[in-house]
């Protein structure tokens, strides 16, 4: 039997994560086998079936902890492998790397592969950390294959004693790559960016920060709005006002809520514009001089990949993910968690220094383009199974 017969089931806990983190992989990989993708429903999930053109199937998985509801998708997984026979079952996301590995192993898929993006339990504390380490314990149990996303990631595996089986990291990292075709600043005229500062009271001479994301503690966006206005002082009255924070994304207040004060400070000072979510974030990087990512926590962020793309130094902090594709003084800054004061006088550098912004920002999208290129992580994800399946002597 042809290699394009052979069959790849891929899972997601929710379908956004299926469209936004595989975005252009599946159908890549279509090419070659007989693709599924499976998560919960959802609009997300219907857009893959079309963009992607490889089949899909709905299966409700709960992120949170729930061992009635856990258990009714681990059946489902398993029934449905049972049924579909698939060579290789390759999951994302905790939830439903947990259930899909056990499922699979329970259904005796030959290649079991789990890819790690961010990992949760580094930053949780007692007994939650306990069980989120066991519960990733026995996911690479039951998996032949780990795929930690960065090198930071795969350090934790190793340091909290995750697994003893080889890990791997694809490429030069990050779970899908990036396409610098699209993310591209030369997409976008000078009218085209000069109208959408209008749009959003942007002078032409402004200085923009920016920063893409969901508005939560973990992005450490309360840390972000302090060393914001910490600046708006350390500059003479007319360059204050030059000084824009754009925040591109959303709220999550009942999973991660930021300080009262955070938000009524995001809401009145008219220096800060708060966009929501945009289904095309490209424009708000092209208006801006400088990305701003002080996460607590990533595996390895496509945020940051996408501003290097499109010709942006990043301020990020010291965490896996950024610190592998930022380095201080080529490409951006990288300052420590938490740091509001060092934050803000970073900020402060790059606003007042344009030669050196100018330099890394250059730099940044060089970077992205030798480093980074999405066939270069597809072709890895490719190879990776062809010699999974030469090894298990897989021939149909």
């Amino acid at each position: 039997m042809e290699i394009s017969k052979r069959k790849v089931i891929r899972t997601s806990t929710v379908p956004g994560s299926l469209r936004a983190l595989l975005k252009g992989q599946l159908a890549f990989l279509n090419q070659y086998f007989d693709v599924i993708a499976v998560s919960g429903n959802g609009k997300s999930l219907e857009h893959v079936k079309e963009t992607e053109g490889v089949r899909t199937f709905a299966l409700e998985m709960q992120r949170q902890i729930s061992p009635v509801n856990d258990f009714i998708s681990l059946l489902k997984l398993y029934l449905l492998f049972k049924r579909e026979k698939p060579h290789i079952v390759h999951s994302i996301t905790p939830k439903a790397g947990l259930l899909s590995m056990l499922a699979a192993k329970l259904a005796g898929v030959p290649i079991r592969m789990h890819t790690f993006t961010g990992l949760i339990f580094p930053s949780k504390k007692g007994s939650l950390q306990k069980l989120l380490i066991k519960m990733d314990q026995l996911l690479c149990w039951a998996a032949t294959d780990v795929f930690p996303e960065g090198e930071g990631v795969k350090k934790d595996l190793i340091n909290f004693g995750i697994t003893t089986k080889p890990l791997k990291v694809l490429a030069n990292g990050n779970i899908n790559g990036i396409d610098f075709n699209y993310y591209d600043p030369a997409a976008y005229s000078d009218l085209q960016k000069q109208e959408l500062r209008q749009s959003l009271n942007i002078n032409q001479n402004d200085f923009v920060f920016v920063f893409v994301g969901r508005l939560v503690r973990d992005k450490g966006i309360n840390e972000l709005v302090v060393a914001f206005n910490s600046l708006l002082p350390m500059v003479d009255k007319d360059e204050s006002k030059r000084l824009k924070l754009v925040l591109v994304g959303y709220y999550e207040q009942h999973l991660d809520p930021l300080l009262p004060e955070t938000v009524k400070e995001i809401e009145d000072n008219q220096q800060i514009i708060f966009t929501g979510a945009q289904s095309d974030v490209r424009p708000y990087y092209a208006i801006s001089d400088c990305l701003v990512f002080p996460s607590y926590r990533e595996g390895f962020p496509n945020v940051v990949l996408e501003a290097g793309a499109m010709s942006l130094p990043s301020i990020v902090t010291d965490i896996s993910g950024n610190n592998e594709i930022i380095e201080t003084g080529y490409n951006g800054i990288i300052v420590p968690k938490y740091d509001t004061e060092l934050l803000m006088e970073n900020m402060l550098y790059l606003f007042k220094n344009n030669e050196a912004r100018i330099e890394m920002a250059i730099n940044s999208r060089k970077n992205i383009i030798e480093k980074y290129d999405r066939q270069l992580v597809w072709n890895a994800v490719l190879n990776e199974y062809k010699a999974a399946l030469a090894g298990k002597n897989i021939s149909n």
